[in-house]
C-alpha cells in the first residue's frame, strides 16, 4: 500500500506541476484551486508512504521520478529544449533513485 501511495503522490505532483502555468501566477481561481488541490493530495499520499518506507528513499523517488516526468512533459507538450546534458542529468537522477531504492533492500 505504501508504494501505491507513493505512486499516487507522484501522479498528483506531476498533475499539479503540469498545470501550474494555467493559474497565471495564481491569479485565476479555478486553475489555482485545481493545482493546490492536486498538491494537497500529493502531500497527503506522500505522508502515508513515509509511514512504511524510509523518508529519504520516498523523497528521492517522489522528487526524482516527478522531475524526470515533468522534464519529459515539458519537451513533448510545452516545447522545452532538450540536449545531451539534460538527457544525461535525467539518466543520472534515475540511476541515483534506483541506487537509493536498492540500498534499502535487506538480504
Amino acid at each position: 500500500m505504501a508504494w501505491l501511495m507513493l505512486a499516487c503522490a507522484i501522479a498528483f505532483e506531476v498533475l499539479a506541476t503540469t498545470f501550474i502555468s494555467s493559474t497565471n501566477g495564481f491569479s485565476r481561481l479555478w486553475p489555482t484551486v485545481g493545482v493546490l488541490s492536486a498538491y494537497a493530495v500529493s502531500f497527503f499520499a506522500l505522508s502515508q508512504a513515509v509511514k512504511k518506507l524510509e523518508i529519504g528513499v520516498v523523497y528521492a523517488i517522489w522528487s526524482g521520478v516527478g522531475t524526470a516526468i515533468i522534464a519529459t512533459i515539458g519537451v513533448i507538450f510545452f516545447g522545452d529544449s532538450i540536449n545531451a546534458i539534460k538527457v544525461l542529468a535525467l539518466v543520472l537522477i534515475i540511476i541515483g533513485v534506483g541506487m537509493l531504492n536498492l540500498s534499502t533492500v535487506h538480504p
